[in-house]
């Protein structure tokens, strides 16, 4: 069983835990999940609520569970492109490049624990492994779902993407002020180099725009910093 860790008070977490039962429910294709659901909904929850981070939140595991259950009608299994929701950044320090792998282990660990059928615990593990490049191939509907809800923040407004913006910086505040600069600048003009940032349907329709006024932005603030 994944490993307990104190889980501070939230006002999302009772939300947070209902969808998790939801969706475990959906997994299994039983109304009885067996196994104390809830204790791995809390031992995610705690995770996401760890010190180091900032944007990588509760707040953000919801956002994106949001987002997937806007853009649910595009994916072939929603309830794996959810679980993936869950695992995506349940592993994350900012000083590591192994996050995602990390993340995919234990998700197979856990779903396994939890009964969740082979074929369906391999896709969850995969759709994680996804988040590294958010660069689905063509076709595959439950990692367009999933990059596209993660990377929904994007096309926030003006004023939620800069509070975006500032807690990706304090998560990196261990980094130098011009290492930072130079680092997200790079990673931007990657985004704004791909020929799509959002792949499904209503991610070109809705996001597309927004999102990449925003990161124009942003980068046109580093430049003048």
């Amino acid at each position: 069983m994944l490993r307990m860790a104190a889980l501070p008070p939230h006002p999302a977490h009772d939300s947070l835990r209902s969808r998790w039962r939801a969706t475990l429910v959906a997994a299994l294709g039983s109304d009885d999940p067996g196994v104390e659901p809830d204790r791995y909904a809390d031992s995610l929850l705690a995770r996401w609520a760890e010190p180091q981070r900032r944007y990588h939140t509760t707040d953000h595991l919801a956002a994106v569970l949001d987002r997937i259950d806007e853009l649910e009608g595009h994916a072939g299994d929603v309830a794996a492109v959810r679980l993936a929701a869950w695992f995506h950044d349940a592993v994350y320090l900012p000083d590591r490049s192994e996050n995602e792998e990390r993340s995919a282990h234990l998700a197979e660990r856990a779903l396994t624990e939890l009964g969740v059928d082979e074929r369906r615990t391999a896709e969850v593990a995969r759709l994680v492994r996804l988040t590294v490049t958010h660069d689905p191939a063509p076709g595959d509907a439950d990692g367009e779902v999933l990059c596209d809800a993660d990377l929904a923040i994007l096309a926030a407004s003006p004023q939620a993407y800069a509070a975006y913006a500032a807690a990706v910086r304090e998560e990196y505040a261990f980094v130098p002020e011009e290492a930072f600069r130079d680092g997200r600048a790079a990673v931007l003009r990657q985004l704004l180099a791909l020929p799509a940032l959002f792949r499904t349907p209503y991610g070109r329709e809705h996001w597309e725009k927004p999102a990449r006024h925003n990161l124009t932005v942003e980068l046109e603030l580093l430049a003048a910093s």
